[in-house]
């Protein structure tokens, strides 16, 4: 069998066993968490989140302990931009997402705020371990923060709550031990075999493990988060569509970044200068794109779905020419900075300028006398 081939195999497989494994990791860990007596609302913000991202996490640590360090950074710089374009995107198409919880508002400029922060902790070409902890520590600051709001909120966290599908007769220690330990054990083996595959295929392919990561891998093990949001999209829940995007970027980040770096250790997580000077600035970007498409009147539209799906799609097509066609790649950056770049510009700003001429003719008919 070809070597190129063997390795899309094992690439396939370990994606089809990480969906598994997150699934049960998901499940039994929240049968174990409802046996110890943990609420579920808080099981629903935080056990069923840590599971979407479990597959990001294990892909990324095992590709550090295997000394990958690029598959690892790009595996999350990679999956963030994938939940936003692709994930959000593609939900919005489904159905335009309404956007009215309050956590979801909340979590955005959160988002930004470590994107930028992140950004700017690689820019010297390492995630240290202390920059690792500090990430640490700002995940378990938010996870309290969310428990307490969502407690002294319910109503407004309701719709955004993942659904939690353990009945009581299935929430018994040997069940709950059996489905979690299955869970990591897949996990595991999924991660294993695809960053071993997913490293094979670069050499066989010619590029970077950086490049695979920010494409298949990162596709590969955002597959949950789009599987989750389409299903609560097609079940009207939009607000877990949206929140299931936002949170998972966050983790990544805060989770499984950080983790990373503190197994990296001393040497720190090392960062690709082509990942600082491109990839994390659009992984910004597009976090900051969330903010005025949040702003049209409540509502993802269809047309703003589109728009997230195409310019990923500009974003693979530039991973790639590079490698296929070499004398294309000035042409087609040029038409992005000349024509794509501006067109975005003038919609964000058009939408946010209808934002506020909204809100201020809801203001004058409040004030009107009746």
């Amino acid at each position: 069998m070809p070597a190129f081939l063997l390795s899309a195999i094992e690439v396939l497989i370990g994606i089809c066993l990480l969906f598994g494994g997150g699934e049960f990791f998901v499940q039994g860990a929240v049968a174990l968490a409802l046996i110890l007596g943990i609420p579920q609302l808080v099981i629903g913000l935080t056990v069923v989140s840590l599971g979407t991202s479990a597959p990001e996490l294990f892909v990324s640590v095992s590709s550090v302990i295997k000394g990958s360090d690029a598959l690892a950074v790009s595996n999350v710089v990679g999956s963030n931009i994938f939940n936003v374009m692709v994930v959000l995107g593609s939900s919005a198409l489904v159905i335009p997402l309404k956007v009215e919880s309050r956590l979801v508002r909340r979590d955005v400029p959160l988002l930004i705020a470590i994107s930028a922060a992140v950004w700017g902790m690689s820019s010297t070409g390492h995630v240290t371990w202390q920059s690792g902890t500090a990430l640490l520590i700002a995940l378990i600051i938010n996870s309290a923060w969310e428990i307490r709001t969502a407690r002294e909120e319910p109503e407004e966290i309701e719709e955004a709550e993942p659904e939690i599908k353990i009945g009581s007769s299935d929430t018994n220690w040997s069940k709950a031990f059996f489905a979690l330990i299955s869970g990591i054990l897949l996990l595991t083996l999924g991660s294993n075999l695809l960053v071993r595959g997913a490293s094979d295929l670069a050499t066989s392919l010619g590029v970077s493990e950086t490049v695979i990561g920010l494409t298949i891998v990162s596709a590969g093990t955002s597959m949950p988060e789009l599987i989750t949001s389409l299903v609560a999209a097609l079940k009207g829940r939009t607000d877990l569509a949206i929140g299931n995007v936002i949170g998972s970027s966050l983790l990544n980040q805060l989770l499984v970044l950080s983790c990373s770096a503190i197994v990296a250790g001393k040497t720190g997580l090392y960062v690709d200068q082509l990942v600082i000077n491109r990839d994390l600035p659009v992984m910004v970007l597009t976090s900051l794109a969330c903010m005025p498409i949040f702003w049209t009147k409540g509502f993802i539209s269809r047309l703003e779905g589109g728009i997230l799906l195409g310019l990923y799609l500009f974003y693979i097509i530039e991973q790639v020419l590079p490698h296929t066609i070499p004398g294309w790649q000035d042409n087609f950056r040029l038409l992005l900075i000349c024509v794509v770049l501006p067109v975005i510009l003038l919609t964000i700003i058009f939408q946010t300028l209808s934002y506020w001429n909204y809100l201020n003719s809801q203001k004058i008919r409040q004030r009107s006398p009746r």
